[in-house]
């Protein structure tokens, strides 16, 4: 009796495996094609066997169990999930030999940085990265220049694109990179790489139909960067959920913008820590950017808290890096319009400031900025607050490169159309002789509730220099301030101030001798 209960159980146990084979039959076990996880074996053959038999078969799952997975190059194709179960880890080799060259059908600017990935697709339909588990590219093993550095995820013209729950680790350069792909869902990851330097930790380049979200993100270059190195407009994306910490900037538009940037939508992200800009929208190689809205961020400890530009470096899609232009066709002037910036809250920013900065002849239109409040580091000085600024049109687009500290400490905006600041609260934690705001050639200027930390000295709170049609009310200074606006430059005209018992001003409005006392109404 008892060996028939035996016999019965190993009987059921195989039925249960039988239709458990049989509801899954589409799972493709590394295990089975000779993948060994001890972190020696060289298993590139074994599991990319696995990734062709599975798509040879109409797809599923290819399934790496707990272990270290030493791999090379491995290629995805249509149909294939690449599911890392929790224990598991796919282990980059360290050495370049491992790694396939791939020269894409779609060629850009990236062409210049690597022709290698750990992991890479191109014209693939239906591929996805899932999984507890994590993909480590041993970064720290990599020197050198950027085509000796592979990225550890890179996918081309595919679409129907999944990386959900994984663990992405120390890249020898990009982390991920997106060219062209359609239908792109990048959920719950986490990324830690900052071993070696071009470790961006999302670059969405090209695409259409994006969605990133619920990220974890730690970097030593750009956390979550869009980026358009060929003429297909980046369109249609929206970030938000995610906690950002970089070593450049966190939450990017550019500076790569050739096809340029539509229908972006960014909010509900924390960022933290980050060398340069906490948001920075850049158009300076041609292209459009229009309809970007960023919303409900906090910024703790970065270099600048908002930086949008508008310049001319016209890089050519086909550039050869470190090399001239010679007589290739090079972009356009870009435009941007229609940002709305909102609902932001920042703190340990850099004395610098913030910039919303144009070129002349081509502003920056419909820019809204709401709801923002910003503590700077302060420690500007009175120099820095009358100092002229460079254009600088061709240079790379960072905060810090309009040649120090900006004549305001809170805002500085130039060669703008249909500028709206309301609800804007700046102060600094240290001493600093600029002013809150200051705009040059700005047209159709509102400046709704906007209120500063100033000191006794400083002049004005907020400068208008050659701007035109401005409406200025219910501002006011947190401490005791000379002049709440001071107007000045012969192109300045129609400015309405309206101010009714405005905190802490001496006197309204004072006029620089080259403005015309017509052009000015005061309401009190």
């Amino acid at each position: 009796m008892r060996m028939f209960k035996i016999i019965r159980k190993i009987v059921l146990l195989l039925l249960f495996v039988g239709c458990f084979s049989f509801v899954f039959p589409d799972q493709y076990n590394i295990l089975d094609y000779g993948a060994v996880g001890d972190s020696q074996f060289l298993n590139t053959s074994a599991i990319q066997t696995a990734i062709d038999a599975c798509t040879k078969a109409g797809g599923g799952t290819v399934f790496v169990p707990a272990g270290i997975w030493l791999t090379g190059t491995l290629i995805l194709k249509d149909n294939v999930s690449l599911y890392l179960e929790s224990g598991a880890t796919l282990f980059g080799s360290p050495y370049l030999r491992d790694y396939s060259l791939t020269i894409p059908a779609i060629r850009s600017y990236t062409d210049n940085y690597t022709n290698k990935s750990l992991i890479y697709a191109e014209n693939a339909e239906n591929v996805s990265i899932l999984g507890q588990g994590a993909i480590n590219g041993q970064g720290e093993l990599f020197t050198g220049d950027y085509k000796t550095r592979p990225y550890l995820i890179r996918m081309i013209g595919c679409s129907n694109v999944t990386v959900k729950n994984i663990s992405l680790l120390h890249s020898p350069m990009w982390v991920q990179h997106y060219l062209e792909c359609d239908h792109v869902l990048i959920d719950g990851i986490t990324v830690r790489s900052l071993k070696e330097q071009n470790n961006d930790g999302i670059d969405i380049d090209s695409c259409h139909f994006v969605r990133i979200a619920n990220c974890d993100i730690d970097c030593g270059d750009d956390a979550i960067v869009l980026k358009s190195t060929t003429n297909r407009i980046c369109r249609d994306v929206v970030i938000t959920n995610c906690i950002l910490k970089s070593q450049a900037s966190a939450l990017k538009c550019g500076t790569e913008s050739n096809g340029g940037f539509v229908n972006i939508t960014i909010d509900n992200c924390v960022v933290r820590d980050t060398r340069r800009s906490g948001i920075a929208l850049e158009m300076v190689d041609g292209g459009i950017m229009d309809r970007v809205t960023v919303s409900n961020i906090i910024i703790e400890n970065s270099g600048s808290a908002i930086f949008v530009r508008l310049a001319n470096r016209a890089r050519p899609i086909n550039a050869e890096r470190g090399r001239s232009y010679g007589d290739l066709k090079r972009p356009g002037m870009g435009t941007m319009r229609n940002i709305m910036i909102s609902n932001v809250q920042a703190t340990g920013i850099d004395s610098i400031g913030s910039s919303i900065t144009g070129q002349p002849g081509h502003p920056i239109e419909n820019i809204t900025l709401e709801n923002i409040r910003i503590q700077y580091n302060g420690g500007g000085t009175h120099e820095h607050a009358a100092r002229e600024v460079e254009e600088h049109p061709e240079s790379y687009p960072e905060y810090d490169r309009l040649g120090g500290p900006l004549p305001a400490y809170g805002f500085y905006c130039r060669h703008v159309n249909n500028l709206r600041l309301e609800n804007i609260e700046v102060t600094f934690a240290q001493d600093d002789e600029r002013p809150a705001l200051f705009c040059d050639d700005v047209k159709q200027l509102k400046i709704l509730d906007y209120n500063a930390k100033l000191l006794h000295n400083v002049n004005a709170m907020i400068y208008l220099k050659n701007v035109q049609d401005a409406y200025v009310s219910n501002c006011s200074s947190f401490t005791p301030v000379q002049h709440l606006v001071w107007a000045k430059g012969e192109h300045t005209r129609q400015i309405v101030v309206d101010a009714k018992d405005p905190w802490n001003v001496n006197k309204i409005l004072e006029l620089d001798s080259s403005v015309s006392k017509k052009e000015i109404k005061i309401y009190k």
